[in-house]
């Protein structure tokens, strides 16, 4: 199976999971609130933290069946900072997805309860997942990368050199390990945890790999000619040089896979598929 044709297999197993747990465990939420959080989950999007977890556990050879809560608490995370960075207070953004910010459809103050609820649902899912030791440790995982010290520290970083020209390559590099580093890293530890394996290995492996993406996410701003002012890799090192970063990182990713176990395959066609995607 190609990588393309696995990651659309993974993320549409994903899609059936998000339906059936977000139908199950959300009977009891308002419906002003159950609706704003539901109109951004169910936004669309690549999925790539989730399919990254189901196809971690794939390739250390446990059945991506069995952890439907993991999954849609790593998704529901990613998708409560969607919420909040597009707010007026931080990027203020007007669109997500192609579709108006849930703010722009349910007001400021519905969107950050919407943004809330998404992340509190996402720790109540872990609590139930935690039956074992192993789910313990992959719910810390997650947290830890959703945190103070993981994502919230990239956007505080990012923040407070929001209104520099430029940036330094120390803050860049904090921003993107960080906000977006640390959530695709926690997938695949999270994986790891659950089946015994290298937690640290694929932990370094999942970071690199966010720092891959989003200097491709930098250069794909550049040439739609988005510029907030932001550090971003190409006000940093210039065009070619963040360029040259992705295929740096991308290379660097391939090197860790090599001293992983598995099948890694698909993580092998994913790292191609971040580096020249155009979307």
């Amino acid at each position: 199976m190609s990588g393309d044709a696995k990651y659309e297999r993974l993320r549409m197993r994903f899609e059936r999971s998000l339906t059936e747990v977000c139908d199950r465990e959300m009977q009891q939420f308002p419906s002003l609130l159950e609706e704003s959080m539901r109109y951004s989950l169910f936004a669309g999007g690549k999925r790539l933290r989730p399919v990254l977890f189901l196809g971690t556990l794939d390739a250390l050879g446990k059945d991506p069946t069995d952890e439907p809560l993991l999954a849609v608490a790593i998704e529901c995370i990613h998708t409560y900072s969607l919420i909040h960075d597009d707010l007026p207070a931080m990027d203020n953004d007007d669109f997500r997805r192609g579709k108006p910010s849930n703010h722009k459809v349910f007001g400021e103050a519905n969107a950050v309860l919407a943004g809330d609820g998404l992340l509190s649902f996402a720790f109540s899912l872990l609590l139930k997942a935690s039956v074992d030791e192993a789910h313990r440790s992959a719910a810390e995982l997650l947290t830890e990368a959703a945190g103070c010290a993981g994502m919230i520290a990239g956007q505080s970083v990012e923040l407070t050199f929001g209104a520099q020209t430029g940036g330094t390559q120390a803050a860049l590099e904090r921003i993107a390990r960080c906000k977006t580093g640390a959530m695709i890293a926690a997938p695949c530890a999270m994986a790891a945890a659950l089946t015994g394996d290298d937690v640290a290995g694929w932990k370094l492996f999942g970071e690199t790999l966010g720092m891959l993406f989003q200097t491709t996410d930098d250069l794909l701003d550049y040439e739609s000619g988005e510029d907030d002012g932001k550090p971003t890799a190409v006000s940093v090192y210039g065009l070619m040089g963040a360029q040259n970063k992705a295929e740096e990182y991308a290379l660097r990713c391939t090197e860790l896979l090599g001293r992983l176990r598995g099948e890694t395959a698909f993580h092998r066609d994913l790292i191609q598929s971040v580096l020249r995607r155009t979307d």
